[in-house]
């Protein structure tokens, strides 16, 4: 699928590094659909395949993975509309076909990338569509007007973290296991089951860094205590900020806004791909996240969902949110 894949627009979660440790541990057969016209791959979806006594249910992303988008992926030859929703149609129309969507017993799901902008080919084989929405914050070398752009709140919080005795390190997959093991004592505080398997975090970051995809930045005390860490995942196009950013304060006040700005600096200064520009924040369906996450000034964008009915889907819908932000 690597070869298949755009220059841009797809999510970190459709490279095959990814795939490949979704492979590993997901419950199901891993389907990698692909359409053609002659030798060029004009549309891709990874789909997981479930079965089980009541039925099967198709599944892109699968839930309890901390993926927040998968879905289709079109990329037609000719930039015309009339080409565009062709090629978009007729792709959509085999893949239902194949996994067989009109059966009592089956039940679809998928959760499309911020850049799949035509769901309606799913709407006209009588899929429900629903919307949901991300951060995403444009990133050039203006750091400047960028950090005015943050509420006065967030620049403040800023600020005086900068006057701490602490200090930010950007790195690989060493601090993980910290990230992961605060991330799941926050969820235990507020009384949340924890979806992530240690395993599963360790072997993707493992695999995505190994490819430039995956660093760490994390706050450290002035004893070099860990204080915070996020773990940062990097498509063509953007760096998500995939897992822990738990709220954390030292001496008075929060790190985890400075912890954002280094992420943001980075990728102004070409840290990562010079290719990456955005940083999505993951997210912004959550209103207890959004009233920290919106401080950013970001762009609120859209992105859909598709799924059909039947008994099995409400569960499933219920998995997905635990790991939806």
């Amino acid at each position: 699928m690597g070869d298949a894949l755009p220059a841009d627009g797809f999510e970190v979660f459709h490279t095959p590094a990814a795939l490949d440790v979704l492979d590993d541990h997901v419950a199901g057969e891993l389907r990698l659909y692909g359409g053609f016209k002659g030798d060029r791959p004009v549309g891709l979806l990874p789909v997981v395949v479930r079965e089980s006594a009541v039925g099967r249910a198709i599944l892109s992303p699968p839930p309890g993975f901390s993926i927040p988008r998968l879905g289709p992926l079109i990329m037609p030859a000719s930039p015309k509309r009339r080409k565009r929703e062709q090629v978009n149609a007729t792709f959509a129309e085999a893949v239902l076909d194949d996994v067989g969507v009109d059966r009592s017993l089956t039940v679809l799901r998928l959760v499309c990338p911020t850049s799949y902008p035509d769901p309606r080919p799913y709407v006209w084989s009588d899929l429900s569509l629903d919307t949901r929405f991300t951060y995403h914050l444009t990133v050039d070398g203006d750091t400047d007007a960028l950090l005015a752009s943050f509420s006065k709140s967030l620049r403040r919080e800023i600020r005086d973290a900068k006057e701490l005795d602490v200090t930010v390190e950007r790195g690989g997959t060493d601090p993980v296991q910290q990230i992961y093991d605060r991330t799941q004592e926050r969820y235990a505080e507020q009384d949340r089951g924890f979806p992530l398997d240690r395993a599963y975090v360790t072997d993707l970051t493992d695999a995505l860094a190994a490819e430039g995809r995956c660093r760490t930045y994390v706050v450290r005390g002035p004893d070099d205590e860990f204080l915070s860490g996020v773990v940062v995942l990097y498509s063509n196009d953007a760096a998500y900020f995939w897992l822990g950013g738990t709220r954390t304060v030292h001496e008075g006040t929060g790190v985890n806004g400075l912890l954002h700005w280094r992420i943001i600096e980075d990728i102004a200064a070409d840290e990562p791909p010079a290719s990456v520009d955005t940083y999505d924040l993951m997210g912004a369906n959550t209103e207890r996240l959004c009233q920290y996450k919106s401080k950013f000034g970001a762009s609120l964008t859209p992105y859909y969902a598709v799924e059909s009915g039947g008994p099995g889907m409400t569960a499933a819908k219920t998995a997905y949110r635990l790991v939806s932000r």
